[in-house]
């Protein structure tokens, strides 16, 4: 069971998982990009604008990671600061304005932590988040593509139906960071792994997600549409329901 949960957290920081801009243009056309937050300037850890899904318009959020030194440097190795969630909700708030439902792929290791970060909302930004998306009235996906850490992760996952591929990873921190916290060593992340239940199967059971997906169904030619016909399925609901559902399943926990 402990290599288990320790193989998928390393399948879940693969490098093959790394360039979302490359999923983002496999899985919709027309995409276009938004930058910058409108206050303080555009943080690359966000990927954010317009597209289209078999033909019809969406919102897509993703976080990247980048799949250069200098690329994962500006990006805080997939790390989103204050600029970042705020330019995620400008495009959520648009698309709730303009009636699109929103896909968001998630891949981080949690929120830059830095002083700066910080110093300039952090936790504010990812509280707004939060509840923001409780309350927009769009339906939401979101498919966690590694890992996905902690508020950081959170600030863009509440969602009306969440997936999971099947080497990917939901937690409060990291491995490392839970032995540290428990153990005083980090070396015991394996052992953390296990006790933290973070893996799709143990969270699908625990109703934390929806669905399991093989890794490689992301650029499978059938997942466009398979995305398409979940979206079909939520905008049938009546935005009341569609709340109610989203924060009831958030109150769980």
């Amino acid at each position: 069971m402990v290599s288990q949960a320790s193989d998928i957290v390393a399948g879940s920081r693969s490098d093959q998982k790394t360039n979302m801009q490359a999923v983002v243009d496999a899985l919709f056309s027309d995409f276009f990009a938004c930058h910058g937050d409108q206050i303080s300037g555009d943080d690359p850890a966000i990927i954010a604008g317009l597209a289209t899904l078999k033909g019809h318009p969406v919102a897509v959020i993703a976080t990247e990671k980048g799949t250069t030194l200098e690329e994962r440097m500006a990006t805080h190795f997939g790390s989103p600061e204050p600029a970042g969630y705020r330019k995620s909700l400008r495009v959520m708030r648009m698309a709730e304005k303009m009636h699109m439902p929103i896909i968001t792929l998630i891949n981080t290791p949690g929120a830059y932590p830095g002083a700066d970060a910080e110093a300039a909302g952090q936790g504010q930004m990812i509280a707004k988040n939060i509840r923001e998306m409780l309350t927009l009235k769009t339906p939401i996906l979101t498919i966690i593509v590694g890992e996905a850490g902690s508020g950081g992760a959170l600030a863009l996952a509440c969602s009306d139906t969440i997936w999971m591929l099947e080497h990917s990873m939901y937690a409060i921190l990291s491995p490392e960071g839970f032995a540290s916290i428990m153990w005083k060593d980090a070396h015991r992340a394996d052992e953390a792994a296990e006790l933290m239940r973070l893996t799709p199967n143990q969270l699908k059971a625990q109703h934390v997600i929806d669905r399991v997906l093989p890794d490689e169904s992301v650029l499978d030619e059938n997942f466009q549409q398979t995305m398409a016909d979940e979206l079909a399925k939520l905008s049938d609901q009546t935005i009341s329901t569609l709340l109610a559902k989203r924060q009831a399943r958030f109150r769980r926990f």
